[in-house]
């Protein structure tokens, strides 16, 4: 899979506001692949169900202690 051939996603609740704060997600060989929108060039690569225990961490308020 070559970097023009993935299929990059962000959220729809992305497209307002200050714009450029954006994560975009994409499906991989490598697994999923996550990068921040003003910064291509920087991917982070994890599986699914590490990214679904993160999501699920952060929605039972984990990591509220960090922000």
């Amino acid at each position: 899979m070559t970097a023009e051939s993935i299929n990059w996603q962000k959220s729809s609740y992305s497209e307002g506001g200050e714009g450029g704060q954006c994560i975009e997600l994409a499906v991989a060989d490598r697994g999923i692949l996550i990068r921040e929108s003003d910064e291509p060039d920087r991917t982070v690569a994890t599986s699914s169900e590490k990214l679904r225990a993160f999501v699920l961490g952060v929605k039972a308020g984990e990591f509220d202690h960090l922000i």
